[in-house]
């Protein structure tokens, strides 16, 4: 076997056992070439099992967070050491998807320098090479993340970059989804045409009314985002 995996309260006896009575079988050594053994999910004080009741499935966590919140929730700690659930980690990791789902979205510059994003590929290769340590890998995504957006904002070129992101945030499993209700098709004209025309009142000098219009879309879960290549708007997640 390449790649034999299991929890850490597996490894003594029954992977020990496993490989006495596997490799005394087939004579051939060694049974396994590497072994992956994943630290435990932790709810408090408590390692999370189905004896202890403790279980937060996987649907009922999907139903409360996104599928890339969760993923850079459980990226976020190295596989081989413990992680402890909670509402607000996963949260967090909510905003961080966000921020690499802006600095994805078209626009920039297409006539400054390119955005260089060799290094930063080369830094996430090299960490997951190294036992998948994941959280290196993604802190070598965020920083060119966050490259692309100062870049953006300079008038630079990161269509490149833009790639090389995407490329090595979908073998992490990273889809960015639409986020947005499916209801949200029907409002998007409207919340579009309303962005406009604040988008206008702003160059008019009416910030009163610019502001009004903010904050009604707000009342109704409409988050608008200000940037340097537009205003860019999302739904509030329940």
């Amino acid at each position: 076997i390449d790649i034999h995996g299991g929890g850490q309260d597996l490894i003594f006896p029954h992977h020990e056992n496993e490989v006495a009575q596997s490799e005394a079988f087939t004579e051939k050594v060694p049974f396994a070439r590497f072994w992956m053994h994943n630290g435990f999910m932790r709810l408090g004080e408590d390692k999370m099992s189905k004896s202890l009741g403790n279980i937060i499935s996987v649907g009922e966590a999907l139903r409360r967070f996104s599928p890339d919140a969760l993923r850079l929730f459980f990226l976020g700690s190295h596989y081989r050491s413990p992680l402890e659930y909670s509402d607000q980690s996963i949260e967090a990791q909510e905003r961080a998807a966000e921020r690499l789902r802006i600095a994805l979205r078209p626009g920039g510059g297409d006539k400054g320098d390119p955005v260089d994003a060799g290094r930063y590929r080369d830094r996430f290769v090299e960490a997951m090479d190294d036992d998948l340590n994941t959280p290196r890998a993604l802190a070598a995504i965020f920083d060119l993340a966050r490259d692309i957006n100062r870049g953006r904002e300079a008038g630079d070129d990161v269509a490149d970059a833009q790639q090389t992101l995407k490329e090595i945030t979908g073998l992490l499993g990273l889809a960015f989804e639409d986020r947005l209700d499916k209801s949200a098709g029907d409002i998007a004209p409207f919340v579009d045409m309303l962005v406009q025309t604040r988008s206008e009142l702003r160059a008019a000098g009416q910030y009163g009314l610019a502001d009004d219009i903010r904050s009604r879309l707000e009342a109704q879960g409409v988050l608008l985002e200000d940037s340097p290549s537009g205003t860019l708007w999302r739904r509030r997640r329940s």
